[in-house]
């Protein structure tokens, strides 16, 4: 598997992953209903909190951008509360937020409890282990609570937002409220986090800003790429 990764540049992995993401998200869908979409959002919130501080660097059009893994990993959950809400109601979306919310608690909440146990000396990999968890664990208490603050503001008024938009076109136009739900409330998570950056890191507010614009552009990109994946799977009939 690494050879093969290690066979595509940046930008083309860039492309790959966020496919690898939505199609993630389709085949929980596919093989357990709404109960899948839930797992694709849980997943998303952790894995993306977990890896948010993974940045690497895509060169496009002969310009450098500094991109977040997580962030990659953050976006699928607007794919999966979009087509919860599309497909079973405004409920069930807020659900799986609120579920995506409480896992990520539990996560961090274990790492930290993980770290308290000493490695034992047995073997030289697990003071590495240890270490690395400890890095996970202790990244930093003002970014989990930006996240987690950025994450519950962002989707709740995703979830408002596409149902909004959904009775205001009597459910016409799926592409409409899919990027425009989105697309606003990517803003909102933006903005909070790269508010939170400023706190923690003292950087300014024209750094944090440059960071979010940059950011929120590689957003947008994924929201109109899961656009075709949600006309793809909306007519489905699934048995929940």
């Amino acid at each position: 598997m690494d050879l093969i990764l290690n066979n595509f540049n940046q930008e083309t992995l860039w492309f790959l992953v966020v496919i690898y993401d939505l199609s993630l998200a389709i085949f929980l869908y596919r093989l357990f209903g709404k109960y899948g979409l839930y797992c694709a959002v849980v997943l998303g919130i952790v894995l993306g909190n977990l890896q948010g501080g993974k940045i690497s660097e895509l060169e496009i059009f002969g310009m450098q951008f500094n991109v977040s893994m997580g962030a990659i990993l953050y976006s699928g959950i607007y794919f999966a509360t979009d087509l919860l809400n599309e497909k079973f109601g405004k409920a069930e979306a807020n659900r799986a937020v609120m579920l995506g919310f409480v896992a990520n608690i539990a996560v961090m909440l274990t790492l930290v409890i993980s770290t308290k146990f000493l490695p034992s000396q047995l073997t030289g990999s697990a003071a590495e282990v240890h270490d690395a968890i400890s890095v996970l664990a202790y990244y930093s208490p003002i970014f989990i609570i930006g996240s987690l603050t950025a994450y519950l503001v962002s989707q709740r008024f995703d979830v408002w937002f596409f149902h909004y938009l959904k009775n205001l076109t009597d459910g016409r136009k799926l592409w409409l409220r899919n990027n425009l739900s989105t697309i606003a409330s990517q803003l909102i998570d933006t903005f909070i986090y790269q508010f939170t950056w400023v706190l923690a890191t003292g950087m300014t507010f024209s750094q944090a800003f440059g960071l979010a614009a940059i950011k929120y552009v590689f957003k947008v990109l994924i929201a109109l790429i899961d656009t075709i994946f949600i006309y793809w799977v909306k007519d489905w009939e699934i048995k929940t």
